[in-house]
């Protein structure tokens, strides 16, 4: 048991070693400048305004068959 520990330490080491040696892409090139106050709202904001209000109703409806 001992040995499979260490050799799968072993290889766990050298593995990032050999990920650690190699040279950088340089990066990305730079792009068009993007307005940071643009955010896109669309399906995601929707759903969730819908799931809320499903959610409410679902409330007032049990709150109703409680009493």
């Amino acid at each position: 048991m001992k040995k499979y520990a260490l050799l799968s330490a072993l290889c766990v080491l050298f593995s990032a070693v050999t990920t650690l040696a190699q040279p950088g892409s340089g990066g990305p090139t730079p792009g068009p400048t993007v307005n940071p106050t643009a955010v896109p709202i669309d399906g995601g904001a929707s759903l969730l305004l819908a799931s809320g209000v499903a959610l409410g109703l679902k409330k007032l409806r049990d709150r109703r068959k409680a009493r």
